[in-house]
């Protein structure tokens, strides 16, 4: 793989958190390179586009994370199986459709398939970026700005301040990835899985039709998620009572389960009353998708309903029965 064709693998891995539903539901899904991956309670499906227009499938049978590891049941816990089962899916779904977008069908070799020392590889980088960008450069500014400005020098302040940064920085890195073709090319298949899923909720037949009369953004989205993290983040740092550089840096990896967990809670709670003064906490998330998702062409839209089509077979064979409460 080039250096272009890695970095260009690990802007998806980044888009995971965002493309993602993160929560145990009915329905829910992500959208990948040329496709959409669907899940069911105790199933999931991917489905891809190759291109030669070919859909390719990948599905199995899923236990959710709580049946599995009770303990994962309890609050703040739950936030942490889940999103980690949601993001194990993710990081597999993509291997699958970035290997499918490698096979054009044109010979009869085994096509050339992205290696899972490569795709770990590009983990840890992402990893090692996220750090980087959303943890050291927010604080190492904001303590900097401190020294600067005495009013912003205080531990309040200061935790503020790199909370501003910090949200900042992932705007304009959102902003900045949504320039390129292919992830604005993802962005139409997380609308395209948006509107199947509003779809298949409304209980209307799902369609390409019936898909297409739905809005792109969802209040499950990993988006709004990510960006209810990055408000929690801001007042749990506040509170802690630790000064200096190192020890604010530690801090600030130490709780990011307790954070995630916290947030997981807010959001799925607020996503249930919308219309509420707490439901107000997913609008800044659905403001976002306007980035973050696009209006999908019919071709999309069927690629989603194929992913959720193949999950829901595979979910009523192991007995489960899918309906709207």
């Amino acid at each position: 793989m080039t250096l272009k064709g890695f970095l260009r693998l690990s802007a998806h891995v980044q888009m995971l958190p965002i493309l993602e539903s993160g929560e145990e539901t009915l329905v829910g899904g992500q959208a990948v390179i040329e496709g959409v991956m669907m899940r069911a309670p105790h199933s999931y499906c991917v489905a891809v586009r190759k291109p030669n227009g070919e859909i390719v499938t990948e599905e199995q049978p899923l236990q959710k994370v709580s049946e599995k590891y009770p303990i994962f049941k309890y609050p703040i816990l739950r936030g942490l199986g889940t999103l980690g089962q949601a993001m194990t899916l993710g990081y597999k779904a993509l291997k699958f459709s970035a290997n499918a977008a490698l096979d054009d069908g044109t010979t009869e070799a085994k096509p050339v398939e992205i290696s899972s020392w490569m795709m770990t590889l590009n983990l840890v980088f992402s990893l090692g970026f996220f750090i980087f960008m959303y943890k050291l450069v927010p604080l190492f500014l904001a303590t900097q700005l401190g020294k600067s400005v005495p009013a912003l020098s205080g531990r309040f302040a200061t935790n503020m301040t790199d909370g501003v940064i910090r949200m900042a920085i992932f705007l304009t890195f959102l902003w900045a990835l949504s320039r390129m073709k292919d992830i604005r090319r993802v962005f139409e298949f997380h609308g395209a899985e948006h509107k199947v899923v509003f779809n298949f909720e409304s209980r209307q037949p799902v369609n390409v039709e019936n898909a297409q009369k739905f809005v792109t953004f969802h209040p499950r989205c990993g988006t709004s998620f990510l960006l209810v993290v990055m408000v929690i983040s801001m007042i749990v740092y506040a509170l802690v009572p630790v000064d200096g550089f190192a020890a604010k840096f530690a801090a600030r990896i130490i709780l990011l389960p307790v954070i995630t967990g916290l947030s997981y809670e807010l959001i799925r709670f607020a996503a249930k009353r919308q219309g509420t003064l707490m439901g107000l906490l997913t609008a800044p998330g659905l403001w976002l998708q306007r980035i973050t998702t696009k209006p999908p062409d019919d071709s999309a839209v069927g690629v989603a309903i194929h992913a959720l089509e193949g999950a829901m077979e595979l979910e009523q064979k192991q007995g489960g029965e899918l309906v709207i409460a």
